[in-house]
């Protein structure tokens, strides 16, 4: 007599698929954990900050940061942003990070960026003093103009009034660096924007003692003096000489385009 064989299934399960299966993505909704820790940080900063600098701390967010509420967290984060402007978080960790990057160094090597502007303001005082030694700067080669003038006296006259606008451009700059390290405002980007600014001094520069000097009324008083002050001017207060022309431009579109075709 035959007994039935029965058949066993001997296949294994397969762990990945039993992974796959078990484990499923927990995605918690609101703000992350990696967002409240960077908050909390920020706030230790600023009260630090502020503490060091000797600057008023609104008494409210003591018994705001009692607890790990993130409301609380939130309202504590303003009030402080409040009391250390014009410095900001991001100004205030990035003055940390370079003090204990730069401990035991001078403060060109802890500071690029200051480095950099001095080398640059040398770089153009040096020609502006090697421009106004030659004797193709002078009141003659400069009452022509850039039109009227060619070769190395226009080379030589165009540098020594770029030299000038440069000078006055980090003049500003200098002194906004030292009131931005006294207030803790200095951020990583300033650098990008300082260059820029440079590059709109000497233009402003430029363009005040160049083109705006052809609309005087005598144009025979116009000399070396003259010249260099209105290009010192223009590279100091580049800011004002792009608000002006923006603000032509603006005008000048406004004749042209309606309103509506705007909206």
């Amino acid at each position: 007599m035959t007994t039935p064989t029965t058949k066993t299934d001997t296949t294994k399960p397969n762990p990945k698929l039993s992974s796959t299966k078990t484990t499923t993505a927990k995605v918690s909704p609101g703000i992350s954990e990696d967002v409240i820790s960077e908050l909390s940080r920020e706030i230790n900063n600023m009260l630090s900050f502020a503490i060091f600098n000797g600057i008023t701390v609104n008494t409210e967010v003591n018994s705001l940061i009692q607890n790990s509420n993130v409301d609380d967290l939130i309202n504590a984060h303003n009030l402080l942003c409040k009391n250390v402007a014009p410095a900001t978080p991001k100004s205030i960790g990035y003055t940390q990070k370079l003090n204990k990057d730069g401990d035991g160094k001078s403060i060109f090597r802890k500071l690029p960026l200051l480095r950099n502007l001095v080398l640059l303001a040398l770089a153009f005082l040096v020609a502006y003093i090697a421009t106004g030694m030659s004797s193709e700067v002078n009141n003659d080669s400069l009452d022509k103009g850039m039109m009227n003038n060619s070769g190395i006296p226009l080379l030589l006259n165009i540098t020594y009034l770029s030299s000038v606008a440069g000078l006055g451009v980090l003049f500003f700059l200098l002194k906004e660096v030292s009131i931005s390290l006294k207030k803790g405002s200095l951020i990583p980007e300033n650098a990008i924007g300082y260059l820029s600014q440079i590059i709109l001094g000497i233009i402003s520069g430029l363009i005040m003692s160049e083109i705006i000097s052809f609309y005087t009324t005598d144009p025979k008083q116009i000399n070396l003096f003259n010249k260099s002050i209105l290009a010192l001017v223009g590279g100091f207060s580049s800011d004002a000489i792009f608000s002006i022309l923006q603000g032509i431009i603006n005008r000048i579109k406004s004749f042209f385009i309606s309103p509506n075709a705007i909206n």
